[in-house]
């Protein structure tokens, strides 16, 4: 059976391995206290209610949400992103409205929100690039306007790796008294996210990019918009009263939160954020910085390489996406697998970028601070090869 180990694993933006903390706060809870939360009248129940709501605490605290009742408990970046669009988009939307998107978007910010303007009428812009991979500030100042009622935006390209100023557009859009929602998925592992002096009104992340457990995330959601937003999923513990004829809600988070939660995950997360705050931002961005430097050089040291976004090393964070000559991306990564490396290929479920880039597929490096040089040394010498295999 083949482990991290084994193979230099430069395929983090996709999920990243899990510290051992982790997993022994996930195996506690399923060894020794798996039980419900929330409804058990015995003292284990209330033992694991009290340390999953404390996560919940400690979420709030981390990234700087006014309240606890701004964290709802997802499966993770897509439901939550998924959640503000048919809850708030269908009701605040209308035929006169307009929601912009960036070309950056993963799919699961911009499929969404393509389908609810199809349903409301409402008109989906999409703001473009600068040739050096960065937002398209000046479009999106002019783009915004009165009828602006959503900004959706990456906080970071799962693609290119550039941050994009998420404050500035904040700014723009709430002028015209829109709101801005934040994909937060790729930047949460290598910078720090804090909702009030981003200026989000609503942020998505998951906790498997993060050094958590897969099928949990968060969704942050300003206390004021959450009132106004009604459930989408109905089921156990979201209610508050039930008879024949009508339903009444909790209040959030619960009433967005259906159903028995991911426990586990949840446990997962916290002790997650402990790790990176034990760590600490600052040392993550010092020590990938380094390596970005090793692996934008050495890739740039091959002719045959096409490097796509910036090409300066500290607007990369995270993710180096590239092609080799001619060849197609998985071609490419077939090889790099068969030399030990692990990367990702293809459209990065960002097709209309792909598009713009002119390209139907790259090879994704992505890298945390955990990575180590050695495997940046292995992954370039193993493009250092593809074109004595390939040609």
């Amino acid at each position: 059976m083949t482990n991290y180990k084994e193979i230099a694993y430069l395929d983090n933006a996709a999920t990243t391995p899990v510290p051992k903390s982790v997993i022994e706060t996930i195996n506690n809870y399923y060894g020794c206290r798996k039980v419900s939360v929330h409804r058990g009248m015995y003292d284990l129940a209330g033992e694991v209610t009290r340390d999953y709501e404390h996560v919940r605490d400690q979420v709030a605290q981390w990234m700087g949400a006014s309240n606890r009742t701004e964290v709802i408990f997802t499966s993770g970046t897509t439901e939550g992103l998924n959640l503000v669009a048919n809850s708030y988009g269908i009701t605040n939307l209308t035929d006169q409205d307009q929601i912009i998107v960036s070309i950056f978007e993963h799919h699961s910010n911009f499929v969404p929100w393509q389908q609810i303007a199809k349903k409301t009428g409402a008109t989906l812009k999409v703001v473009g690039m600068t040739p050096d991979g960065q937002l398209d500030l000046n479009e999106l100042e002019h783009v915004i306007n009165s009828k602006t009622k959503i900004v959706a935006l990456s906080m970071m390209s799962n693609v290119l790796g550039n941050l994009v100023p998420v404050k500035e557009v904040a700014d723009l859009i709430h002028r015209q008294n829109g709101i801005l929602v934040v994909d937060a998925a790729q930047s949460v592992a290598h910078v720090p996210i804090n909702v009030q002096s981003l200026g989000a009104d609503f942020l998505a992340f998951s906790a498997h990019k993060m050094f958590g457990p897969t099928g949990v995330g968060v969704l942050f959601g300003k206390e004021q918009l959450l009132k106004g937003m009604p459930p989408i999923q109905y089921g156990g513990e979201m209610v508050d009263q039930v008879d024949l004829k009508h339903t009444s809600f909790q209040n959030a988070p619960l009433k967005f939160e259906a159903g028995t939660p991911n426990i586990a995950g949840v446990l997962g997360l916290g002790t997650a954020i402990d790790y990176i705050q034990d760590v600490g931002y600052q040392t993550i961005e010092q020590r990938e910085q380094v390596l970005m430097d090793r692996l934008l050089s050495g890739l740039r040291a091959i002719k045959s390489v096409k490097i796509y976004g910036s090409q300066v090393d500290n607007q990369h964070f995270g993710v180096v996406s590239f092609n080799v000559g001619g060849y197609h991306a998985h071609d490419v990564a077939t090889i790099l697998n068969s030399e030990g490396v692990a990367v990702r290929a293809g459209h990065l479920c960002a097709e209309p970028l792909m598009n713009q880039l002119g390209v139907s597929s790259v090879v994704r490096a992505s890298i945390t601070f955990e990575t180590t040089l050695s495997e940046i040394k292995c992954l370039i010498d193993a493009v250092r090869k593809v074109e004595d295999i390939l040609k």
